[in-house]
């Protein structure tokens, strides 16, 4: 049996994480974040671990290479044989291109890609409203999950912050970035006919029955 790879692309705020948590429910396959995977990289002491640490004591971005590095490894380990949901890998048509030859040797395949569209002011309004607990990190939303008392934490009372990244101006320029960056992956993946575009301005609850049936579908086609 072919193992099940599937890709998760879209903008800051549109949903992926959390449709990843409700796909390794529905399908039993781990999610690989490669955001995940250089976190625990920073506390890790392996020859790939210690390279990775260095590039970025520099300041340096991780080349494409040493990523591939990164994810194959995960990918490689046990729990990941029968597919994986990729959370933020590939990012660029090169790394796109030796995932699918490591896939390949791996004897799975990618498909299919789920591109969750959100608009830019959407972005804004989700990411913008995010309020976190200095102390105990909890996070609150002012829409969506309000503290009892306004920007106060419900667990140690602390005065809730509005994180730098989470400025509307920032996650304008975050969301820009993103669709500049991967619109070359974007048309390769549509040009390989995996494309499934989700409209992720729905309910949660309305978008996971629609992805876990794309996965289904594409995975009963091949």
């Amino acid at each position: 049996m072919t193992a099940a790879y599937i890709m998760l692309m879209g903008p800051p705020g549109s949903g992926k994480g959390t449709q990843a948590k409700r796909l390794v429910e529905a399908l039993g396959i781990p999610h690989v974040s490669s955001g995940d995977l250089f976190r625990a990289m920073k506390v890790m002491d392996t020859p790939l671990a210690r390279e990775i640490q260095a590039i970025m004591a520099r300041g340096e971005l991780v080349p494409d290479e040493t990523t591939i590095r990164v994810v194959e490894e995960r990918l490689r380990e046990e729990d990941a044989r029968k597919g994986a949901i990729l959370d933020g890998f590939p990012r660029t048509v090169p790394q796109a291109e030796a995932l699918d030859n490591l896939l390949a040797e791996l004897g799975g395949r990618l498909e299919p890609v789920l591109l969750f569209r959100i608009t830019e002011d959407e972005a804004v309004r989700r990411i913008s409203g995010r309020r976190t607990c200095p102390q105990c990190e909890r996070v609150y939303h002012v829409a969506f999950h309000p503290p009892q008392v306004e920007d106060v934490c419900d667990v140690d009372g602390s005065t809730l912050v509005q994180r730098a990244d989470d400025r509307p101006e920032v996650v304008r320029e975050r969301y820009q970035l993103y669709l500049n960056k991967t619109e070359p992956l974007v048309e390769y993946y549509r040009a390989k006919g995996i494309l499934v575009e989700i409209d992720a301005m729905r309910d949660i609850d309305q978008i996971t029955p629609d992805i876990v049936e794309a996965v289904r579908q594409r995975s009963q086609a091949t």
